[in-house]
C-alpha cells in the first residue's frame, strides 16, 4: 500500500519541523515538501502531486483562503486541510468555502489531523 503524500505550507519554519516527525511517525503518512507561503504551496502542489495540502490561512504573497481556492480549482480531488491559529468562525467559514475539506486549530491540530489523514487514506487514496 501506498502512503500518503503531505505538503505542508506555513511560514512558521519551527511549527514545520516540528509537525513533520508527528506525520512521519505515522506509517502510512509522508511529507514531500515544505510551502513557506501560499504561492509556493500552489507551485509545489503542481510539482510534487501531493494526495493531501496541509495549509496555514496567515502567510505571506498569498493568504491560505486565496491558495485554497486556487488548489481546489487546480487539483479537485487534493485533500485540503487548513490550519490556523486565528478562532475567527468567519475565516473558518470562508476557507471552507474555498474549498477546504476541514478547518483545524492548531492547538487541536494533532489528534484531528492523523484522523482526517487516515480517513483519506483508507477511503479516497488508492494505491
Amino acid at each position: 500500500m501506498s502512503q500518503l503524500r503531505v505538503l505542508l505550507a506555513d511560514d512558521d519554519a519551527s511549527f514545520l519541523e516540528s509537525l513533520k516527525p508527528l506525520i512521519e511517525n505515522q506509517p502510512e503518512l509522508t511529507v514531500i515538501g515544505f510551502a513557506e507561503n501560499g504561492l509556493h504551496a500552489i507551485e509545489l502542489a503542481d510539482e510534487l502531486v501531493p494526495d493531501a495540502v496541509v495549509i496555514d490561512l496567515h502567510m505571506p504573497l498569498l493568504d491560505g483562503v486565496t491558495a485554497v481556492a486556487r488548489l481546489r480549482k487546480d487539483h479537485p480531488h487534493l485533500c485540503l486541510i487548513a490550519l490556523t491559529g486565528d478562532p475567527d468562525t468567519q475565516l473558518h467559514d470562508a476557507v471552507r468555502e474555498a474549498g477546504a475539506d476541514a478547518v483545524l486549530q492548531k492547538g487541536e491540530l494533532v489528534e484531528t489531523l492523523f484522523e482526517r489523514l487516515a480517513a483519506v487514506k483508507a477511503g479516497a487514496v488508492s494505491g
